[in-house]
């Protein structure tokens, strides 16, 4: 009864909400009643989430006792699934119009079926790469590259503008992936000329557009950028384990996607994420939304990738609008071929 008592004085949800006023925004938080004086537009989002990581620091709660927030307010963030399942997570949700935001502990379910959600990665009780003993690292799995991507692209899809092109969010994925403690990251020409998106220019405008980097220099032969958004910063694992994540999201197992264009790369990517058996089915809407498109959209790229022989068939189950999918000549033993079968 008293780990109970313990649990429920703890609050796990907060909220914060950016107010327009002359001068700038004003930050207003109803847990603290802290009140900021007019920030700049530009550091109006940073400094809403940087508050709101305060408070998930100075409120942490051991793992076993966190809780879905979502299911304890009747899911009613969400529409309607088929329960809370999966770990407890810290999921990031604005509204549409990006004045409020609110930080919650919530089940992977329930994350991936709230709108605007992106899941934050969980650095509070990870000691910092530095302090951890070589001896105690083991190398990266498969299934820990698919956690740390798709943590990664639900972070996109809610911080990218939705307009913004497949292309685009791939760059952005290797970038967020690659960034150091400082927002800072190194794209070698070698890579990007790899993912047949060198000399694009105007797929660094769209990113510096939405606020998310500053435009690099185009004309270096090593282009080096500087990420915007402080939820990028202080990540973990370590930048050597983040970079092995972004090289498997080059061509994540067990798919091939040497020949695709950026939409079904991206698409194969989404699905990839989720291709494990201990992940349950997503959601047609949660696939649509890593790939920036609609579900129409998605499901016409889904076809395309049959068509092309990444996957011999798909389908959509209406009832609880999972996606399921076959790999197209899934070999005995791959996580998820089975998982995934269509019916």
């Amino acid at each position: 009864m008293r780990l109970a008592s313990a649990h429920a004085a703890v609050r796990r949800i907060w909220t914060v909400e950016l107010r327009p006023q002359a001068g700038g925004p004003s930050l207003l938080c109803p847990h603290c009643t802290a009140r900021t004086p007019s920030l700049q537009a530009s550091s109006a989002r940073s400094a809403a989430l940087t508050h709101l990581a305060h408070h998930a620091r100075t409120d942490a709660l051991p793992p076993h006792l966190r809780t879905c927030q979502c299911r304890e307010r009747g899911c009613c963030w969400h529409p309607r699934h088929r329960g809370c399942a999966g770990p407890v997570l810290l999921a990031l949700t604005r509204d549409r119009s990006g004045r409020t935001w609110r930080l919650a502990d919530t089940c992977a379910a329930c994350a991936a079926a709230t709108s605007n959600t992106a899941v934050v990665p969980d650095t509070l009780h990870n000691p910092h790469p530095a302090d951890t003993p070589a001896r105690t690292r083991r190398p990266q799995a498969d299934d820990e590259h698919r956690q740390r991507v798709r943590e990664m692209l639900t972070y996109l899809a809610s911080t990218l503008p939705c307009i913004t092109s497949p292309a685009a969010r791939l760059l952005a994925v290797q970038c967020v992936l690659r960034a150091d403690r400082h927002g800072h990251v190194r794209l070698p020409a070698g890579l990007l000329r790899g993912m047949r998106l060198h000399r694009r220019p105007e797929l660094w405008r769209e990113l510096a557009h939405g606020g998310w980097l500053d435009l690099p220099d185009l004309r270096a032969t090593g282009l080096r950028v500087r990420l915007l958004d402080n939820a990028v910063l202080d990540q973990a694992p370590s930048l050597c384990a983040r970079r092995r994540a972004a090289h498997w999201a080059l061509q994540p197992s067990p798919f091939a996607t040497t020949a695709a264009e950026p939409a079904e790369r991206l698409a194969t990517l989404a699905l990839a994420v989720y291709t494990a058996r201990a992940i349950p089915a997503p959601d047609l809407a949660t696939i649509a939304r890593l790939c920036g498109h609609s579900p129409q959209q998605t499901g016409e790229l889904l076809d395309r990738l049959v068509a092309r022989g990444s996957l011999s068939a798909w389908s959509h189950q209406r009832d609880t609008d999972e996606v399921r999918w076959q790999l197209a000549s899934s070999p005995p033993g791959i996580p998820g071929a089975a998982h995934r079968s269509a019916h």
